[in-house]
């Protein structure tokens, strides 16, 4: 198939962020609401199997903060604000999955990433990896108001206008590890008003209960590899 652009997710999709997330959460707690930290640090920060359950189970992180951590809305909009700071002086290391370097490496349409994550901490560990120079735009979370996160279709949206001059009569495909990127692709192509196909793919190998979505994928690949042949076949 002929793809002109393809997007990404970050976390849960090109690297393995879980223990590094889970550690930046722990802190921004402590400071933000004490009362959630030590003996009252919530379930799903004590493993990374619980951590899995809410992350996926979370509409995004504003919810994942308020109904699973057990912050307050004030508190989630001041964790929020922290999340770059505490993120980038942060140490725990994060790997890219098995076949992500070779599988955007081997891509040659333009690629972007599409994330709730930090830009600025996006850009720094694609360079550690000598990633960066393979896309053309990085929007985190930072980039888009609080009221158009995924699954608005606002950051894919300002991918595409920063990629192309036209952004309409293309094929986009989407690459994400969550039931809430299905519906991001399913936002940008309602409201690309059908003008457009956006072709979601779900990450298997990131522990994605997949088949429990409400909203299904076109595809599940349980390598990045496998994207290779979906593209070139």
């Amino acid at each position: 198939m002929k793809i002109d652009a393809v997007l990404w997710d970050y976390d849960g999709t090109i690297v393995n962020s879980v223990p590094k997330n889970i550690d930046i959460t722990k802190q921004i707690l402590a400071k933000v609401a004490p009362h959630l930290s030590e003996e009252g640090l919530p379930k799903y920060l004590k493993s990374e199997k619980d951590y899995h359950i809410a992350n996926h189970a979370a509409r995004n992180w504003q919810d994942l903060y308020l109904n699973y951590y057990g912050l307050n809305e004030n508190e989630t909009v001041i964790a929020g604000k922290l999340w770059t700071e505490f993120q980038l002086k942060n140490t725990t290391p994060v790997k890219l999955f098995p076949g992500i370097f070779d599988t955007i490496n081997k891509l040659t349409c333009p690629q972007a990433i599409c994330s709730q994550n930090s830009a600025l901490n996006i850009k720094q560990v694609l360079k550690e990896n000598n990633l960066l120079h393979k896309f053309n735009v990085i929007i985190g979370y930072d980039d888009i108001p609080e009221n158009e996160q995924k699954p608005s279709a606002a950051g894919g949206i300002l991918c595409l206008n920063r990629i192309f001059k036209e952004i309409h009569s293309k094929t986009i495909m989407f690459i994400g590890d969550h039931v809430g990127d299905v519906q991001f692709a399913r936002n940008m192509e309602s409201e690309l008003l059908n003008t457009n196909k956006i072709i979601s793919v779900a990450a298997n190998y990131s522990g994605a209960n997949i088949s429990s979505w409400k909203h299904q994928p076109d595809y599940i690949v349980n390598t990045p590899v496998e994207l290779l042949s979906i593209i070139y076949s």
